[in-house]
């Protein structure tokens, strides 16, 4: 017992003075703008971007669609599963640094033979009993740090994987919300393309009896028949598209049959967007760009663990137990057996296998490096197209209401000047074909407003305080 003593004090000697051979981390330090320099005076400006932003949008039901897509999804639940993998394995990695203490038992019956050369002394019986149990344990010292850098590595993978997930959940509900905003759009394109269908369905009538009466040719007839089949193929292929939305609306909220009532997009709010004057260092609390640097902390760890296959690996063995020919005497002091050993593993002539090793750790850490800085420089860029885009969209608003206005008021007048007999059905036809595409534009105008507001979020990672912005500064 005062050499398994004198053992433990050695070891935890070695712990103490146990050095880390692998570089220490350092955040790659990248030449980005303090702000974004996008105007937003366009744009209505607000506080905070909420966490559950979709919230914003004051629509019970695509409250509920994100919700049933956030609990049943099935890449929301496989990314779940990864992180549960990942938490295993650094508890793993983890408890490789204590001691493994194994209980290890035996009992036999042995007969020896009586005409080998060197045959049982005299009054030792033939056949024996041997029971034995012990409590053995094999401890890697972790001298260079090899154990606790392979237990960073895991700890940024484990962190790498739940932002992961966050990254899966913020995609699963900027794809559910901008899915919807395209059903909504699509539900109003349908409503407008009705509309005008009914115009042209009138139309016809009108033609029809003008052509009865002898004031216009067939030729009138046929452009006005012509006019209304286009709109009733239009109307037909929107509907066709809102039932593949919907069929992905289905998929993404795991509820297959879900049905959605139809409902503008033109009743849909835009959010308040936050003020100018954005910090870019924002863009570290972004899911994607915090996977990447995980990844690079755990590459640069990994170099640790390399470097320390180049030095001695020092072990220390043992094992405490009893051994007895009956089991009732095995744990007496006189059945009492145990050792204490230590070793060293030493790779002399390794033809620069662990070198290499360590190169590759290095290489691959550059790699990372390298993700880091595109996942940081394509998030700066995400967020700036998003704020372009709103603010293009915003403005351009007021130009398509107004076309769409003169637009319908221009085609009230050709129907007009026609059924009056003062200019060819031709002005009627491009009158209308203006109006329903104006209307149109204005539709799909307002629905990629909503879908830029998305776009938006998810750049800056799902949400915005003036907090987290005062900390980035």
């Amino acid at each position: 017992m005062r050499a398994l003593r004198r053992g433990l004090g050695v070891l935890a000697i070695a712990i103490v003075a146990g050095c880390t051979v692998g570089p220490k981390y350092e955040r790659p330090v990248l030449d980005l703008p303090p702000d974004y320099p996008e105007p937003a005076d366009a744009m209505r400006s607000g506080a905070a971007l909420r966490a559950d932003w979709w919230k914003l949008y004051n629509d019970p039901e695509l409250d509920t669609i994100v919700a049933a897509a956030m609990e049943r999804n099935a890449d929301v639940k496989l990314a779940a599963a990864q992180v549960e993998e990942a938490a295993g394995v650094l508890r793993e990695a983890g408890a490789a640094i204590f001691p493994e203490i194994d209980l290890n038992g035996s009992s036999n019956r042995t007969r020896f033979s009586q005409s080998t050369a060197i045959p049982t002394p005299a009054g030792f019986p033939n056949v024996r009993n041997d029971h034995r149990a012990v409590l053995t344990t094999t401890f890697e010292l972790d001298f260079w740090g090899k154990l606790r850098s392979a237990t960073e590595v895991a700890r940024a993978r484990l962190l790498a994987t739940q932002y992961g997930r966050d990254v899966v959940m913020l995609s699963l509900a900027s794809t559910t919300a901008q899915a919807y905003f395209s059903l909504r759009s699509l539900d109003a394109q349908i409503a407008v393309t009705q509309v005008s269908l009914a115009s042209r369905e009138s139309s016809v009538q009108i033609v029809n009896s003008r052509v009865q009466a002898g004031y216009s040719s067939d030729l009138d007839l046929y452009q006005a028949n012509l006019l209304r089949a286009n709109a009733a193929a239009q109307l037909r292929d929107l509907q066709r598209q809102r039932a593949l939305v919907e069929h992905q609306l289905e998929q993404l909220a795991g509820t297959l049959g879900l049905r959605v009532a139809a409902k503008s997009a033109l009743d849909l709010p835009l959010p308040a967007l936050p003020p100018p004057g954005l910090p870019s260092s924002l863009l570290e609390r972004r899911p994607d760009v915090i996977v990447a640097e995980q990844n690079l902390i755990a590459a640069n760890a990994q170099i640790g663990v390399a470097r320390a296959a180049q030095f001695p690996t020092f072990s220390l063995t043992g094992f405490l137990g009893g051994e007895s020919d009956s089991l009732v005497n095995i744990l007496n002091a006189p059945s009492r057996i145990w050792s204490v050993g230590a070793g060293v593993l030493f790779p002399v002539l390794d033809a620069g296998k662990y070198a290499a090793r360590t190169e590759q750790a290095e290489a691959r850490q550059k790699q990372a490096v390298a993700s880091y800085q595109k996942s940081v420089e394509t998030a700066f860029k995400d967020v700036a197209d998003s704020l372009s885009n709103i603010r293009q969209t915003l403005a351009a608003e007021t130009d398509l209401r107004a076309a769409a206005e003169a637009a319908q008021n221009a085609a009230k007048i050709a129907q007009a000047r026609y059924t009056a007999g003062y200019s060819a059905y031709l002005e009627v036809l491009d009158a209308q074909r203006n109006a329903n595409d104006a209307e149109l534009a204005l539709v799909r105008n307002r629905q990629l407003q909503l879908s830029y507001t998305v776009d938006f979020i998810k750049a800056v990672g799902g949400g915005w305080t003036r907090t987290a912005a005062t900390a980035a500064r």
